[in-house]
């Protein structure tokens, strides 16, 4: 293999959460670091926390954050969740807790995320220049074209090395599509999609529901859910089909809103004073799976985080999965000596199937949280499975639990999880299991399938 020249120069299309912490990496490494945004700078813009789509950061972030000193920053605009909290149609509320005690995700807005994230950036010299549209990149020669919409002019950029950190939309990677022979790529839709809602404070910034978890309504065939911002407010999202008998399509008037809420939510109208205003006047936005392959080019330019997998968020994987990319390219960086050749080639062969493994995990997440969490079958199950870990962590890991509290590539994660359900639906088939589940019986039946799985 050819041997690679040497890399000064980097620039990265899109200064997202991605984005800003690969700069990091490569800034502490010694690379002159530039950042182009389409965007106008977020940190000049009045943010409300409860109006942004708010992330669940979990081990894997948490790692990619640590890997660069950045960890402790970031977990003063975290909130803790350490379960989930079901709302059932009355009103009654079941806990569920995500792991074993003191393990949680975290929820955080993505957009004072972000902002922070674009600070530790800059503190690092990173430079990052906004209003900038990238409009074509020329992958042979590592040049990109920028267009610069408040200015209204347009610029030619020179880089050794060019990462397409742009989200599901990219330009970058449009360009793989035209330059790359035989590039692979889809996109997925679900017949859902999204809607952001708001729970304000209570009196004196107080919550209103418990802060430390995150609330799900689940109602089979749609759901709503709720993450707390520190100022004591909650950002909910409806997940809701597109059209059919209770759809975004169907809900054309503010007393048709509040009919479907008392009936379906009852619970969280009085806690939600803009409901019609915020489901009026909020977009309504699509849920995408993107797979694409190659994502590098030779060692001029590669694809990462959304660019290169942008997933559904019912794993709340999705940053967390391009933070572990950041982690990734370290330690092979590491591994390489910073020998691009050999980076780049390594990193989209071992990390691709990963990336396809979650992007199956948060579907199959999405049908769960929708239609089974509030089942008693569901939490019935989840007992057994806690109770096994337990007793035996070595041979019992939820599959949850490997995906959100472990390192375990998601590859693997989903074959195990694959075989875990397997003798999870021979287990629930066994007589009065509702009464000897905590029983050696079962305890001895799991056991004996594991060894022979």
């Amino acid at each position: 293999m050819k041997k690679s020249k040497k890399v000064r120069d980097i620039t990265i299309l899109g200064a997202g959460l991605v984005g800003s912490l690969l700069s990091i990496y490569l800034a502490k490494r010694g690379y002159n670091v530039t950042i182009y945004e389409r965007r106008p700078d977020m940190r000049k813009e009045k943010i409300s926390a409860g109006r942004s789509i708010n992330l669940a950061l979990s081990d894997r972030g948490w790692k990619g954050l640590r890997g660069v000193g950045i960890e402790e920053q970031i977990r003063e605009i975290a909130i803790p969740m350490h379960g989930r909290m079901m709302h059932d149609q009355k009103g009654k509320l079941s806990y569920q807790p995500y792991g074993k005690k003191n393990q949680s995700i975290y929820a955080a807005s993505r957009g004072i995320l972000n902002c922070e994230m674009m600070n530790l950036a800059e503190k690092h010299g990173v430079k990052i220049y906004f209003n900038e549209r990238c409009t074509w990149v020329d992958l042979e020669e590592g040049t990109a074209r920028m267009e610069n919409q408040a200015a209204n002019m347009a610029t030619t950029i020179d880089s050794d090395l060019i990462f397409g950190a742009d989200g599901a939309f990219s330009i970058a990677r449009l360009q793989q599509q035209i330059t790359t022979d035989r590039f692979e790529y889809s996109q997925s839709y679900l017949d859902h999609g999204y809607k952001e809602l708001l729970i304000p404070p209570g009196k004196n910034g107080s919550f209103r529901m418990e802060k430390n978890a995150l609330h799900i309504w689940p109602r089979g065939g749609y759901m709503l859910i709720a993450l707390p911002n520190l100022d004591g407010s909650f950002t909910c999202t409806l997940f809701f089909p597109f059209t059919g008998k209770d759809s975004f399509e169907s809900i054309r008037t503010k007393k048709q809103c509040v009919a479907f809420f008392k009936r379906v939510f009852p619970d969280v109208v009085p806690m939600m004073p803009t409901l019609t205003e915020d489901f009026f006047g909020n977009p309504t936005s699509s849920l995408v799976t993107v797979k694409c392959f190659p994502w590098a080019y030779k060692d001029k330019a590669c694809l990462i985080g959304d660019a290169a997998h942008a997933i559904v968020p019912f794993y709340g994987q999705g940053m967390n999965c391009g933070f572990e990319d950041c982690t990734v390219l370290d330690r092979l960086m590491n591994k390489h000596k910073d020998d691009w050749t050999k980076i780049l080639p390594e990193f989209q062969s071992t990390r691709k199937p990963d990336a396809d493994a979650i992007a199956e995990l948060a579907v199959m997440n999405f049908y769960e949280m929708r239609d089974k969490v509030g089942h008693p079958e569901f939490l019935l199950r989840k007992k057994i499975e806690a109770r096994m870990h337990e007793l035996h962590p070595s041979k019992w890991l939820p599959l949850y639990s490997q995906v959100t509290f472990s390192h375990t590539p998601y590859s693997k994660a989903l074959a195990n999880g694959m075989r875990q359900e397997e003798i999870m639906n021979e287990v629930m088939k066994m007589k009065n299991i509702q009464k000897i589940w905590h029983t050696k019986k079962v305890e001895n039946f799991i056991l004996n399938r594991i060894r022979k799985s």
